[in-house]
């Protein structure tokens, strides 16, 4: 049994509108996870309470208290099924916890381009080696719709599919799930990792987040990520692209009407280095561009961050400082420049 939040406070301020702050539960969680008779037969059960976890309640929504709740068969130590609502195999930092981010939330490009949670099927096959080559190999085969979803019935699935390369081997204690190196390689480690995500007839703009769409759309998702530890030193880059074939939904009863899917490409570089005294400095660069085809409706986006991090109890105890500035650049050419100031105690067990 677990648990962790996240508590902050924000000084925001973006163009056009007053300055003000924000004081907030960001998360709130609750895990538990274990096996049940048999050690080959886990459970993994995650719930959220925060408001910016579970969302506004609309009229015919689900509350969104789960995030996890599945059912994983592992017979030995490279496979594993899982059966159940969880996390897809997609980009890294989506995969990484948010607990175990250096900076206070991810970039705008997971933001935006992440496949999130669904309920399906998924297989690993983990062949990981301490000091020789590895890889790993994800599937999963899901609904598409992503978390809690049951306002329509489904007659398309998302299929999943993901490599991760280990040229130099395995990294001290699963270190590519968390950002930074506080464990301190001793020598270089380096994860490549790709993945291809079809959702087929999708019913929302992001594939598994987002409001629903007018008319489904087959969305097609390509992830790619780099992880290089050594010493206290972490780079990590990736690219993340959505696309389909046409973006816009029209309302078939009123054709005025109309919604889109949020297409386009991102980049992301991060660089950080963990002094011997936990005390971390963290610098990262996105950058956004939207498709060409809803380039008159979104902003291409730039966001720079700096931030300093004192591990306390690794990534379960830790007290967060981020600056995070953001340019906003319209087709229109009416730019507009955000920035905030936050500072964040993340607590767990």
């Amino acid at each position: 049994i677990r648990f962790r939040m996240q508590n902050r406070v924000s000084y925001i301020q973006a163009d056009g509108e007053d300055n003000r702050y924000e004081a907030q539960i960001r998360r709130l969680r609750l895990r538990f996870d274990g096996y049940v008779g048999n050690p080959n037969f886990l459970y993994v059960i995650q719930l959220s309470f925060a408001p910016g976890d579970v969302g506004v309640i609309e009229e015919g929504d689900n509350i969104n208290i789960i995030r996890d709740a599945a059912v994983i068969y592992r017979p030995n130590k490279n496979w594993s099924f899982i059966f159940g609502q969880t996390k897809l195999p997609g980009n890294r930092q989506r995969v990484n916890s948010s607990g175990a981010l250096q900076l206070t939330d991810r970039t705008i490009n997971n933001a935006r381009f992440n496949i999130d949670r669904d309920f399906g099927f998924q297989a690993y096959y983990i062949n990981e080696k301490k000091n020789q080559f590895s890889y790993n190999i994800k599937t999963a085969i899901s609904t598409g719709e992503g978390r809690n979803w049951t306002k329509t019935s489904d007659d398309g699935v998302a299929l999943t599919g993901k490599l991760e390369l280990f040229p130099f081997g395995s990294f001290k204690n699963n270190g590519y799930y968390f950002e930074g190196d506080f464990a301190r390689e001793k020598t270089p480690k380096l994860l490549l990792s790709g993945a291809f995500h079809q959702n087929n007839r999708a019913v929302r703009t992001q594939g598994q987040l987002g409001s629903e769409l007018f008319a489904p759309k087959t969305i097609r998702s390509i992830f790619f990520d780099g992880l290089l530890k050594y010493n206290g030193w972490s780079f990590m880059t990736a690219y993340m692209q959505r696309h389909t074939n046409d973006l816009v939904a029209y309302n078939p009863i009123d054709l005025s009407e109309f919604n889109y899917v949020y297409g386009g490409y991102g980049l992301d570089y991060q660089l950080s280095y963990v002094f011997p005294t936990n005390y971390e400095l963290i610098g990262r660069f996105s950058t956004q561009n939207v498709d060409q085809q809803i380039q008159t409706l979104v902003p291409n986006s730039k966001q720079y961050s700096l931030g300093v991090t004192k591990y306390i109890w690794e990534h379960a105890f830790k007290l967060q400082t981020e600056l995070t500035y953001n340019t906003l650049n319209y087709f229109s050419s009416n730019n507009k420049n955000n920035w905030y100031l936050r500072f964040q105690i993340e607590m767990g067990i």
